[in-house]
């Protein structure tokens, strides 16, 4: 080691740092992935965010049951599914595995799970639109079903990426430990 008055360590010219310049790629992917769940978490916030805008304006009796129609069942279901973000964004600061952990599994169980359970409540509904063109709920002059079905496709998706995302984030995460365990 060389000081600031002192001579160089013997041995070296100084231009033996290109290895240390170098980032581990679980380093690199976690970054990436990070980043990749913050814009899904950011979606899904949006999707929720609608979700409630339209149970609230039900519950309060803002506008006509005409202009917004009255929630289906999952919806209020689908409430809960803020919470899988609230653990997401709370696990990425300090690579917390345990509330990507926790995420993950609240997300099948507070996303998927009531999206599948609309689809099968919504399904008679949709098949009187498709067969018969009779519709009996609205939302802003659109066929109430049709566009909660529109959200749920966009919502499936969401959560799909961000369970697998989240999947590869928590290997690169266990890569990281093992390393330092090694150490």
């Amino acid at each position: 080691m060389a000081s600031r008055a002192g001579p160089r360590a013997a041995g070296t010219d100084g231009s033996d740092f290109k290895h240390r310049e170098r980032v581990a790629s679980h380093y690199q992917a976690s970054v990436s992935l990070k980043s990749e769940i913050r814009k899904l978490n950011l979606v899904h916030v949006l999707i929720w965010a609608l979700v409630a805008a339209q149970v609230i304006v039900n519950y309060l009796s803002l506008v006509s049951h005409d202009v917004v129609a009255t929630p289906y069942q999952w919806e209020y279901l689908y409430l809960l599914s803020i919470f899988p973000s609230i653990f997401s964004f709370m696990s990425m600061p300090r690579n917390n595995i345990s509330y990507l952990v926790i995420s993950m599994i609240s997300a099948g169980l507070f996303c998927i799970a009531p999206l599948i359970y609309g689809a099968m409540e919504m399904f008679p509904v949709a098949q009187q639109l498709y067969r018969h063109g009779k519709i009996y709920r609205f939302i802003f002059g659109f066929s109430a079903v049709s566009v909660m079905y529109l959200v749920m496709v966009i919502a499936v998706q969401v959560h799909a990426w961000q369970i697998y995302y989240s999947k590869k984030l928590l290997d690169a995460w266990f890569v990281s430990t093992q390393d330092k365990k090694k150490k």
